[in-house]
């Protein structure tokens, strides 16, 4: 609990802060009030399910994997100061023996370490071991132990929910922590609650005499807003002298100093400020008639609890083992789920293992960026630890975030998984640089360069050359050529679909015009002709017998329409003299295909 009704005096000091703050701190936890938090969400549940031991694991890979590196801190005895209290939580007598001895007598009781309590203390510090966070047993107060470590700079902050830790010297308090996609931790800075409502650590005290906490009951009918106007009125560098050396009689006369309104009205509201102070004055004289050395020893028994704790010394050897790093044991927490959770070593492995590769990667980004602050510009080779990251294979987005999906080396046995880009970012950018160039020569690969496609105009020129062979061979054809000069038969093959484009068809395509010459020994060879209206895809073919038959001057009609999409067949007798019909027929109409070629062309 702590002092009583502070956290709400705290309240306009807390601050919500990403998970990520606790990125590479050191912090340290009460367990025992992480333990009570978890055992209140998990009270639906049975307790041999272990589901606050789940949540305390799952708790604390999100930290890991922060590289928040963390520290475990239990209850010792309890202070002797406290006993009252704590048999009043357990609803004990007043005075029961411990170990045949009065414990009035003793100066701590030690805790019952055979309680359910405790054995759920001893299962999470095995847990925390096999994670490699060590564990640091209090004397008396684990937030004691917290706000020294804190107070003396060897921890960023710690995780309690017991209000007395400022009064113990702590600095910055984490009372809760939230998981999941948007996580959080609820803060306190003592630097806030001193700038904004100006309590120092003194004032805290005072304010714990007052108001009461678990080593008094403070002055009763007191509450918190009173005790506030009290402390502040007197200053934190005097109160605890002041509180020290009159009681509570010092609140008496600082009620007493206020002044008096100024109309000078003695008559007052019922329910007025000056009611409440007279009553307040009123139980200040009842409280003077208790013994004033029992009542001044009290407060200075509490005093003294609160500035002279109980626990290690910071130089000490318990306090320097668990500031030193501690290893992972994979196998003896894969044989700690398996008990608790009844988790094949797989199922633990996929829950641990990434999260301590993306811890191992922010401790290598830390030393690469401590390099590069001390001036020594190390290439990734060059560093004095291995990065842990094999190679990128391929960027993921996770939650809305840029991420990538890494290959490890040497870790436990986990191949891949996906990590932060802007954490490989800070820690090998060689490895996005080398993976950039990857996907971009995989890429050239996969798309050959286009080839660039030829122009119309050279279209037209290539048609033009193709056309005047064409001409120049019925030219040859006509001139009378004997069977000695031609002795071979020379066939030219037309691609129907190598038309050139017309206006009036405009789905005809560019002219690709393919040529192709075939020699024959025989003389003579005839090909029958094919039917007129066959597809643009078939061919059109035209054979040229030598010898050719005396020229003939005719006029030669145009195709109708245009249409070029038959194939016809001429077939030139071998003989000078014959000059058949059928001869002239196809001579002509080979005259005409030409013409047509070229009228729309032009």
């Amino acid at each position: 609990m702590g002092v009583k009704n502070l956290w709400d005096i705290f309240e306009s000091c807390k601050k919500t802060l990403p998970l990520h703050h606790l990125q590479n701190k050191r912090v340290c936890i009460d367990l025992s009030c992480w333990m009570v938090q978890l055992q209140n969400v998990s009270k639906s549940h049975c307790l041999k399910e272990k589901n606050y031991l789940k949540n305390l694991f799952h708790r604390l890979r999100a930290l890991i994997a922060l590289n928040c590196s963390l520290i475990f801190v239990t209850d010792g005895s309890i202070p002797a100061i406290k006993i009252s209290t704590y048999r009043r939580r357990l609803n004990l007598p007043s005075e029961v023996s411990h170990d045949g001895i009065n414990p009035q007598k003793v100066s701590s009781l030690r805790r019952n370490m055979g309680s359910e309590f405790s054995c759920m203390i001893k299962e999470a510090k095995l847990l925390g071991m096999a994670l490699g966070i060590p564990c640091l047993d209090g004397i008396e107060e684990a937030e004691a132990q917290c706000a020294l470590l804190n107070s003396e700079k060897l921890c960023d902050g710690c995780f309690t929910s017991d209000s007395d830790v400022f009064l113990f010297g702590g600095r910055t308090v984490y009372r809760d922590i939230c998981l999941g996609d948007g996580g959080y931790v609820v803060c306190y800075e003592m630097a806030d609650i001193e700038k904004q409502l100006g309590f120092g650590r003194n004032s805290l005290i005072t304010l714990a005499v007052l108001i009461g906490s678990d080593y008094s009951h403070g002055v009763h009918g007191l509450g918190p807003e009173s005790a506030c106007q009290i402390v502040k009125s007197i200053g934190d560098n005097v109160v605890l002298q002041k509180i020290a050396s009159e009681g509570l009689a010092f609140a008496k006369k600082t009620k007493g100093s206020k002044k008096q309104p100024k109309n000078g009205s003695k008559k007052q509201p019922k329910n007025s400020n000056c009611s409440k102070e007279n009553s307040l004055d009123h139980k200040i004289k009842v409280n003077e008639t208790v013994n004033t050395s029992q009542r001044d020893d009290q407060f200075l028994q509490v005093i003294d609890a609160f500035l002279n704790p109980k626990c290690h010394a910071a130089d000490s050897d318990a306090v320097h083992r668990v500031l030193a790093q501690h290893p992972f044991q994979h196998v003896n927490l894969q044989q700690i789920c398996g008990q608790f959770f009844e988790w094949p070593p797989e199922k633990t492995d996929k829950y641990i293992l990434p999260k301590i590769a993306e811890r191992d990667l922010r401790r290598f980004a830390n030393l690469r960026s401590t390099s590069l602050e001390l001036g020594l510009k190390l290439l990734l080779h060059e560093m004095p630890t291995k990065c842990p990251v094999s190679e990128i294979i391929k960027q993921r987005k996770v939650q809305g975030k840029e991420c990538y999906e890494v290959s490890w080396e040497e870790m436990h046995g986990l191949k891949t998984s996906v990590v932060p880009a802007d954490l490989l970012e800070s820690a090998c950018p060689e490895k996005i640089v080398e993976f950039e160039e990857r996907r971009a020569q995989k890429k050239k690969q996969n798309h050959p360069k286009a080839k660039p496609k030829k122009s119309r105009n050279m279209s037209c020129v290539d048609d033009d050359n193709i056309y005047q062979k064409l001409q120049n061979l019925l030219l040859d054809t006509e001139s009378g050529s004997n069977s000695a000069q031609c002795p071979l038969a020379t066939r030219a093959v037309i691609s129907a679909n190598a038309m050139p484009a017309r206006e009036a068809n405009p789905t005809i395509r560019d002219p690709l015009v393919h040529m192709k010459l075939e020699s024959s020994h025989h003389y003579g060879s005839s090909i029958s002709g094919h039917e007129v209206g066959q597809s643009a895809s078939q061919c059109e073919i035209i054979d040229l017998l030598s010898p050719s038959p005396q020229i003939r001057h005719r006029t030669v009609s145009e195709h109708e329409n245009g249409n070029v999409q038959r194939i016809d067949v001429i077939n030139l007798s071998d003989s000078e003299t014959e000059m058949s019909v059928e001869h002239e027929r196809k001579a002509r109409d080979l005259r005409s295909f030409i013409a047509t070629i070229k009228n729309d062309n032009s």
